[in-house]
């Protein structure tokens, strides 16, 4: 409910800013499949697998040039991945300590970007563009993939890099179907510290990265 309310709250502030703008100012509505998984930097610690998710809410495109614009928005990301520990782990799940060897994080975050989006000018009613620069976002919930909460072993901030293109077609008037492939790379530790089963503490680094293919309207 309060990720709904954000968005509510977002999307009348933006459309708002959209009447008085005009052209200035473009909103687009994404719904997007990704892809995602975790590394880590620690020896004894691997990647285990990915798993598929998806991005969705509202994308503000600001120009400042006919082909230059800043972006940023508000969306729902629901990301993770796997990871495999030897020797095993302790970790709070459900709220029950249990010995892990293969750990599954689905997360789910509140997500904010801001890149420099740079468009070309439109050719046999289509359009290209490429965008680069960061993403912040805020975790609202986690759990092992089975719906058992595991919110003590995440960190609440992730941060990172955010780069990547595609194209607009015109659907007639301002109206444009978007269609680009975006990447995200972490450099932020996205998981709490933890103790294996030989009481050492795990001193890894782990960050989350994805493959986005955005999917979205531009009115």
């Amino acid at each position: 409910m309060k990720q709904v309310s954000l968005l509510v709250l977002f999307l009348s502030l933006v459309i708002m800013s959209h009447a008085q703008e005009g052209k200035r100012t473009r909103l687009a509505f994404v719904f997007s499949p990704q892809l995602s998984w975790l590394n880590s930097d620690y020896s004894s610690v691997d990647n285990n697998g990915n798993l598929f998710g998806y991005n969705f809410g509202l994308v503000l495109d600001r120009f400042f040039d006919k082909n230059y614009a800043f972006s940023t928005g508000l969306t729902i990301n629901t990301t993770g991945g796997k990871l495999s520990y030897d020797p095993a782990v302790r970790m709070n799940i459900g709220g029950i300590e249990q010995e892990l060897s293969d750990v599954t994080y689905r997360l789910k975050y509140v997500e904010v970007p801001l890149t420099l989006k740079l468009v070309t000018n439109e050719f046999h009613r289509s359009r290209y563009y490429g965008q680069f620069g960061l993403y912040s976002q805020f975790n609202i919930k986690t759990d092992d993939g089975n719906g058992n909460s595991m919110s003590n072993e995440v960190n609440f901030y992730d941060m990172g890099i955010l780069l990547g293109g595609g194209m607009e077609y015109s659907l007639g008037g301002d109206t444009y179907l978007m269609l680009g492939l975006l990447y995200g790379g972490g450099f932020i530790d996205v998981t709490s510290e933890v103790v294996d089963v030989t009481d050492q503490v795990v001193d890894d680094k782990t960050t989350l990265n994805r493959l986005t293919f955005q999917v979205g309207i531009i009115f």
